[in-house]
């Protein structure tokens, strides 16, 4: 299990890694919102190595057989491989070349809302909000279990959703 694991956990999380690396330093070009548009579409790419890695499992492994909860431990093993690569990647990007990225999040988010109308206590009220993330974000623990808990619910879904559909 353990080189099935890995080998599709590393796949997906180069994946995932690779275009994080990518697309982050032109966040200003791409724009936050289609930024997360890519990301989130990066990931559902790279969780599809949760049912390959599954699927592989069930027929290398098991004969041809699985039960859900060999296959949700196995896709969720899978899943947290992919999600450190992230991390990991994220942890490199932030500290290592992008300390302003809350400062430019911060000044899109404030931006946007002024855009949509806020009044300027609540522009106010959100910039307080955004500052007091950006000092808590600065923790590297904080910023690891922030960066955990992006991909981590699609992992979750995907690991699910290949679960009940392989175990047949």
């Amino acid at each position: 299990m353990q080189r099935i694991v890995l080998t599709f956990g590393l796949i997906g999380g180069a994946l995932l890694a690779v275009m994080l690396l990518a697309t982050v330093p032109f966040q200003e070009q791409i724009g936050f919102d289609r930024g997360a548009i890519v990301g989130y579409t990066t990931m559902v790419l790279a969780f599809l190595m949760v049912y390959f890695g599954v699927r592989s499992y069930r027929e290398v492994v098991g004969g041809g057989a699985i039960t859900f909860g060999r296959a949700f431990q196995v896709g969720l093993l899978i899943s947290l491989v992919i999600t450190v690569c992230y991390v990991a990647a994220w942890q490199v990007m932030y500290y290592g070349f992008m300390p302003d990225f809350l400062d430019k999040y911060t000044a899109f988010a404030l931006e946007k809302a002024r855009q949509g109308g806020a009044s300027e206590a609540d522009l106010a009220r959100q910039a307080n909000e955004l500052r007091d993330f950006a000092v808590m974000y600065r923790n590297p623990l904080v910023n690891i279990a922030f960066s955990f808990l992006e991909p981590l619910p699609v992992g979750l879904v995907f690991t699910l959703v290949t679960a009940g559909v392989l175990r047949w």
